[in-house]
């Protein structure tokens, strides 16, 4: 009998144990040596060519027809290796969102459309014990995330957003209210710094929250931005006594917008940005008032709502001016909750609140991280500026703001 034919032969008639051994044994030497390859030398091998060495293995499992396989995938001494022709190196939240998934339909709360999903991801037939060894890890990364001191400097803006979320709880589906947090540290970048779900955003909730932050270590806030919550307002001069709040300009116009008839819509819309359109924090306070004088005799409710939030919606003009286009509105904010929607969606039903803190934890972490590498949200320069004392602006008074604060 050749050769082909004899293996041909022992194919056929092996037991899924040869079958998955010789697996292993034939995806380990190719690993090797690709390995070798990226030292220059093989195992063990001295050479003038060598450009770097072994340095032990990690262990890997791969998911086979025949069976999960333990790999052991080699290290090296400097850099890193990774066979990504083998094994599939999932992001975090893409980790996460297979977890989720596979958690709802191993609890049996999956729809047609989420049974679907598993078997797209390859985890048809997973059972209790993978996703429990899937979510451990992510749940151990997103904690020490979660949980990590804030006590690196001051974190002059803060922007805070809740997420309703369906969850099952008690046997029934309900929302509850994913808060999310980001800042701008003293260096000038970007930092997600808060996540935690509550039952409703109450004035209890957003107190915890914020007093959470604090006992991690956060300090130096300045100005908090978010859109009107209910009970942030006296949860942040409880917690944060000291901070401005501003109140997101995109949510004040479509309030504002309401009030009036749509064909009139354009016009209010354009006279209340020409507010936002001022070079500095007088004449900000000049063009709202003539623009409170130019609507109080067509649009008197929209006049009333103008003069009622103006120490809301102009907080940001006592800051330096090239920091205004990203603290007057919560929409920072509300790009990175899109990305958490693209994901939360396709789960649609979380089975319980840790799947939520997974997922959302898990994507979260990533932005986090990539924002550390990236350009500067912000100067440090402009930074330092914005964390100089300002005298708080009234009402009808001539508005007194430190010149160096308002270079931009």
């Amino acid at each position: 009998m050749d050769r082909l034919s004899w293996l041909r032969k022992t194919l056929e008639d092996a037991d899924l144990d040869v079958m998955r051994e010789m697996l292993k044994v034939f995806a380990e030497e190719l690993m090797g040596a690709e390995a070798d390859a990226l030292c220059g030398a093989a195992y063990g091998e001295r050479s003038d060519e060598r450009v770097n060495r072994r340095n032990g293995y990690r262990e890997r499992e791969l998911d086979t027809r025949v069976g999960t396989i333990a790999l052991s995938v080699p290290k090296l001494r400097e850099g890193s290796y990774y066979p990504d022709w083998l094994l599939e190196n999932r992001r975090r939240a893409e980790r996460a969102l297979v977890a989720v998934i596979a958690e709802c339909y191993v609890r049996g709360v999956s729809t047609r459309r989420v049974d679907g999903l598993v078997r797209t991801l390859g985890i048809e037939g997973i059972s209790k014990s993978q996703v429990s060894r899937l979510a451990k890890t992510l749940d151990e990364q997103v904690a020490a995330f979660r949980n990590r001191p804030l006590d690196t400097g001051a974190y002059p803006y803060l922007w805070v957003d809740a997420l309703a979320i369906r969850v099952r709880e008690g046997g029934r589906v309900v929302k509850v209210a994913c808060i999310v947090a980001t800042a701008v540290n003293s260096e000038g970048r970007r930092e997600v710094v808060g996540l935690d779900t509550f039952t409703e955003e109450s004035g209890a909730a957003w107190t915890a929250f914020l007093r959470g932050l604090v006992a991690r270590g956060l300090s130096g806030v300045k100005l908090v931005v978010s859109d009107s919550h209910k009970g942030l307002i006296s949860a942040i001069e409880a917690v944060l006594p000291g901070a401005a709040w501003q109140r997101c300009r995109t949510h004040f116009m479509r309030n504002v917008l309401t009030r009036v008839p749509k064909s009139a819509q354009p016009f209010v819309a354009t006279l209340v940005r020409t507010i936002f359109a001022q070079p500095s924090a007088e004449e900000v306070a000049a063009q709202l008032a003539r623009v409170v004088e130019q609507l109080a005799e067509r649009f008197p409710d929209v006049a009333a709502m103008l003069e009622d939030a103006t120490a809301d919606i102009t907080a940001f003009s006592t800051f330096p001016t090239a920091h205004w286009r990203q603290i007057w509105s919560n929409n920072p904010q509300e790009r990175l909750n899109r990305e958490i929607r693209r994901r939360s969606d396709v789960v649609g039903i979380f089975p319980d609140r840790a799947s939520i803190i997974r997922l959302v934890g898990s994507v979260l972490s990533e932005q986090h991280d990539e924002w550390q590498v990236s350009r500067r949200y912000m100067s440090a320069e402009s930074i330092e500026k914005a964390m100089q004392p300002v005298l708080a602006v009234t009402d009808g008074l001539d508005r007194e703001v430190a010149p160096a604060l308002m270079a931009g």
